[in-house]
């Protein structure tokens, strides 16, 4: 019986040995630089520790040495809390007015553009932040062109960092006086925005990253403040005024969700204070009132840690990569066309946005 069963898998087993495995298909040949059928180079992972990663390392160790430079500009009327607001943001006398001993406040007869410098240190990390003041703007009876030494001053540190650029023997760390944010400043009137705001806007919007804000928005109620953004935001859609973040610089998915939330939230109602007051044991920057304190870091309160964050804590990097990458792009190729077409080198500095532009547009203020 056992030679029976032997014989009945003798077959199969003489079958399972004459089975030849089919023959993979000979790579086909690829021409000389033709690219891999699979694509481009993938991520692999090695087959040990490389160390890529500690490349992060380096650039935040060589970021805290250095440190780096981020300049402000704020622009309002006066009275509107533009100094007590920057020092509210960066949590320090960083305002000229706070910073000048026996500061008087005048109202000078043209805008007069000036600027302050500090070094701030948080946890290593430090910062020259620059805060340029525009005392003036808004504040006469004829604000026709008042815009035009705000866009001066603007140019004329594109033009400082692009003649810095072209030097022969250019320094190793080119100083950075462009200045990558304005914050407007708009009054709470909580009707909608005046010509003067209008023309300032669509003139700088191409110039520089402007944060449009409602300042001292305690004085308007909850309805109120909402009626009055929305009207400002229909405002800027009609006027075609460009305000940051421009949808156009979302670099993917993630950036247009963050960045439409802070679209929706546009213009800021924000309030400022350096004062402290106990509230719950706790101490909270806030204004005092006969019925309560209005805490300035309370978003149930006003906006101002929304824009805090966008300033500081989320897009800083990003405003100053907008400034070298987009606004002053476009300084320096405008000015180097006009190099080439010359023939002579870079030719004097002209007006852009400002006189040059008030025959097309003329002024409505």
């Amino acid at each position: 019986m056992r030679e029976d069963v032997l014989q009945g898998l003798e077959p199969r087993v003489q079958m399972a040995e004459n089975e030849v495995e089919p023959a993979e298909p000979a790579p086909v040949p690829r021409a000389a630089g033709e690219p891999d059928a699979e694509g481009p180079m993938k991520g692999r992972s090695p087959f040990g520790y490389v160390g890529i990663e500690a490349v992060l390392d380096q650039m935040r160790r060589k970021a805290m040495k250095t440190g780096f430079e981020f300049n402000i500009m704020v622009v309002g009327q006066s009275g509107l809390g533009k100094s007590t607001l920057v020092n509210t943001l960066f949590k320090s006398k960083v305002s000229r007015k706070s910073c000048t001993p026996n500061y008087e406040e005048k109202i000078p007869k043209t805008v007069n553009l000036q600027s302050i410098s500090h070094v701030i240190e948080e946890k290593g990390v430090k910062m020259k932040l620059t805060v340029i003041d525009t005392p003036g703007f808004g504040d006469q009876i004829n604000n026709e062109n008042c815009w035009e030494p705000i866009v001066k001053y603007i140019n004329e540190q594109y033009e400082k960092y692009l003649k810095e650029e072209l030097n022969i023997n250019r320094k190793r760390r080119i100083p950075d006086t462009r200045v990558h944010c304005c914050v407007y400043f708009l009054p709470p009137t909580g009707h909608w925005l005046r010509p003067l705001d209008v023309e300032f806007m669509k003139r700088l919007g191409k110039t520089v990253s402007i944060v449009p804000v409602i300042a001292k928005a305690d004085t308007l109620t909850m309805e109120e403040r909402m009626e009055f953004k929305q009207r400002i935001r229909n405002d800027l859609q009609a006027h075609g005024i460009r305000v940051y973040p421009q949808k156009e610089y979302d670099e993917d998915a993630e950036d247009r969700i963050m960045n439409d939330k802070i679209r929706e939230k546009i213009p800021f109602a924000v309030v400022g204070t350096d004062k402290e007051h106990q509230v719950n044991g706790n101490k909270v920057l806030g204004r005092k009132t006969k019925w309560g304190i209005i805490e300035v870091e309370n978003v149930a309160h006003c906006e101002f840690a929304n824009l805090r964050d966008l300033l500081i804590r989320s897009h800083l990097q990003d405003l100053k990569d907008v400034t070298h990458n987009i606004h002053y792009e476009t300084y320096r190729v405008r000015r180097l066309n006009e190099s080439n077409a010359n023939g002579l080198g870079l030719s004097p500095l002209t007006p852009v946005n400002g006189t040059a532009e008030k025959n097309e547009t003329e002024s409505h203020l």
